[in-house]
C-alpha cells in the first residue's frame, strides 16, 4: 500500500506519519519512508539524531544510480540520461519491491530501528546552497516519483511519504501514486484551506482522501471539521504527552502513547488497507503515461533531445509482484 501524508506547514503531517509509521512496525508490517519534505524532519521524528538525519543519503544526488537500475533491459529507453521523473515501466524494466535487497535501498535507504521493529527510510535531501536561486524543489522529488513509478507493492507492505506541505504536490503526478492520502488539517479557516485545494485538484483522478484532524481541543473544533469537510473526516487527534516528550527527543516506548491516538492510528491503517479493494493498477498506469506525456511535451523533449513519447510501452501494465515459488 502506498500512503501519503499531506497538509499545510506546521499542521502537524510530519509527526502524525511517523507516529503511524511507528504503529505499522509495531504490527510487524514492513515499512519503506519516504521523506519528500522540503524540511526534512521525518527522520527526527523516527528518533534519529540531528548528525544521523543530516548523514541520509539524498535520492536527488543518487537520481543517475535510479535510472540506470530502473532502466533494465527496456528497449524504449535509448539511455538512463533520457529518463525523467514521470518515465514509466516497461517490457525490461526492472521493478523495485518492498521486500527485497537492490542497488537502490541500498544506495539510497537506511534502517532505522524502532522500538517494535526495523523500517527503511529514504530521503529527497533537502536544499543545499548550492541549489539556491537556481533549482526548484520539484526537481529533488523527482526521484520519489520515478521509484514510485517502478514500485509493485502487496496488500500487506506499506509505502508511507511524508510529502511536501501545502499544494505544491501538484506541480507533478506524485499525487496520483497512492492508494490513500490523508490530509492533516488543524480546525481552522486556514488549516482546512490545504483540503479544498486538494480536493479539487484531486478530484478528476480518482485519488482516495481522507482528513486527519489534529490539535482538535473540544467539541466545538470537531464540528468545525464535520462542517469543513464533512464524510471525508476520518478521525482526529488532540494532545499527546507522548509527542511533546518525542519533540523534546525523549520519546517514551511507543507502547506508551496514549489509546486514543492508538486507536486513531488504527483507524488509519484500516483506511488504507481498505482502500486495497479499489486499486486499479490500469487506471494507476494509464496516469502515469498521462503525465509522461504531458512532461515530455512541455519540457522534457527539449531538455532530453530525445521523443520521450516514445518510452511508452501500450501494452504495458504495472501490477502485483509475482509470488515466489515455495522451496520443498
Amino acid at each position: 500500500m502506498k500512503i501519503a501524508f499531506v497538509g499545510k506547514g506546521g499542521s502537524g503531517k510530519t509527526t502524525l506519519s511517523s507516529l503511524f509509521i511507528r504503529h505499522l512496525a509495531a504490527n510487524e508490517a514492513p515499512v519503506v519512508a519516504v521523506d519528500a519534505d522540503i524540511n526534512q524532519h521525518l527522520g527526527a521524528a523516527l528518533g534519529l539524531t540531528e548528525g544521523e538525519a543530516a548523514g541520509l543519503p539524498a535520492m536527488g544526488a543518487h537520481l543517475p544510480l535510479i535510472k540506470e537500475y530502473l532502466r533494465g533491459t527496456n528497449p524504449r529507453i535509448a539511455s538512463a540520461d533520457t529518463m525523467i521523473k514521470t518515465t514509466p515501466p516497461g517490457e525490461g524494466s526492472r521493478l523495485l519491491r518492498v521486500h527485497e535487497e537492490n542497488p537502490v535501498y541500498e544506495a539510497c535507504a537506511r534502517t532505522v530501528p524502532l522500538d517494535d521493529g526495523d523500517i527503511r527510510l529514504m530521503a529527497t535531501g533537502p536544499f543545499t546552497e548550492s541549489d539556491l536561486g537556481v533549482s526548484c524543489y520539484h526537481s529533488k522529488v523527482g526521484a520519489v516519483e520515478l521509484c514510485l513509478n517502478h514500485l509493485v507493492d502487496g496488500a500487506d507492505e506499506y509505502v508511507v511519504v511524508d510529502m511536501t506541505a501545502g499544494s505544491d504536490s501538484f506541480a507533478s503526478g506524485l499525487f496520483t501514486r497512492f492508494d490513500m492520502t490523508f490530509l492533516v488539517a488543524e480546525p481552522t479557516r486556514k488549516g482546512v484551506s490545504v483540503y479544498r485545494q486538494y480536493k479539487e485538484y484531486a478530484r478528476d483522478f480518482g485519488v482516495a482522501l481522507k482528513v486527519v484532524g489534529n490539535k482538535v481541543q473540544g467539541r466545538d473544533d470537531l464540528d468545525f471539521l464535520r462542517e469543513e469537510v464533512g464524510d471525508d473526516l476520518l478521525v482526529t487527534v488532540g494532545h499527546s504527552d507522548w509527542v511533546r516528550a518525542m519533540e523534546k527527543g525523549r520519546p517514551p516506548r511507543f507502547e506508551l502513547l496514549e489509546a486514543e491516538n492508538r486507536m486513531s492510528l488504527q483507524a488509519l491503517q484500516d483506511a488504507a488497507d481498505d482502500s486495497y479493494a479499489d486499486r486499479d493498477w490500469e487506471r494507476y498506469t494509464r496516469q502515469m503515461v498521462h503525465f509522461h506525456l504531458r512532461n515530455a511535451e512541455s519540457w522534457g523533449n527539449a531538455k532530453t533531445g530525445a521523443d520521450l513519447a516514445a518510452q511508452v510501452d501500450p501494452d504495458f501494465v504495472l501490477g502485483e509482484p509475482m509470488a515466489l515459488p515455495q522451496l520443498g
